[in-house]
């Protein structure tokens, strides 16, 4: 396991992740820049703390998560979304990221 600082478009996540997740984190291979998106949806267990842009606060443990949908839907061949949420600040409730899990139709 890795200690990483995760991006969102609202903050970051500081957390205990695999190799897989840290290579999966790295969008652009040149920059040393790991964010949370690709990830898919982090077990709150492995969450150590979190910072919120929108109130500038640092938070020691997860941030909240909020479960927007969970359609069941293919999205695309052989692929289905599951879930869809948000991880949120605690303080004021703004979207710190959103993740996404799929499962493959043969899973």
């Amino acid at each position: 396991m890795t200690e990483l600082q995760l991006a969102g478009s609202g903050g970051w996540i500081y957390a205990d992740v695999t190799e897989e997740q840290v290579t999966k984190s790295k969008l652009v291979p040149n920059m040393d820049k790991h964010f949370l998106a690709p990830i898919g949806k982090l077990d709150t267990t492995k969450m150590l703390k979190h910072f919120c842009k929108q109130c500038d606060s640092e938070f020691e443990g997860p941030t909240k998560i909020q479960i927007e949908e969970q359609p069941n839907e293919a999205v695309a061949d052989g692929l289905i979304l599951i879930e869809r949420g948000q991880y949120t600040c605690h303080k004021c409730n703004s979207i710190i990221g959103e993740y996404r899990v799929f499962q493959k139709k043969d899973e």
